[in-house]
């Protein structure tokens, strides 16, 4: 894994990417949702370990999940190793927990521990 640097613009740059996209899947998602009333969704509050150590990182990552649509982080543990989300669906927590580590978590460790 990359050192974590603030100053990482590059790396700054791939997580806008890696948002904007996640940005986009989870949008059409939830219009899905709308446009077509028989999806039924499959909300689950999952709780999702945290790698990310630093007070910067986990408040990033907390936004960054709340402004995705259809997730919303509700609360980190007191020990700051644990995030719990909200997502409107999810077939099983191991796949929320495991978008959520690979898909925004790692970018994030590369610019904030």
């Amino acid at each position: 894994m990359t050192a974590a640097r603030p100053w990482n613009i590059l790396g700054w740059l791939v997580l806008l990417l890696i948002f904007l996209r996640e940005l986009a899947l989870s949008a059409w998602t939830v219009i899905g949702f709308v446009l077509f009333p028989q999806r039924v969704p499959r909300p689950k509050v999952v709780a999702v370990p945290l790698r990310l150590r630093s007070t910067a990182g986990i408040v990033l990552l907390a936004d960054m999940v709340t402004l995705t649509p259809g997730t919303t982080s509700l609360h980190v543990s007191e020990d700051r190793r644990t995030l719990y989300v909200h997502a409107i669906d999810a077939a099983s927590p191991e796949e929320v927990q495991q978008s959520i580590a690979e898909r925004l978590e790692r970018p994030t460790m590369r610019v904030l521990p």
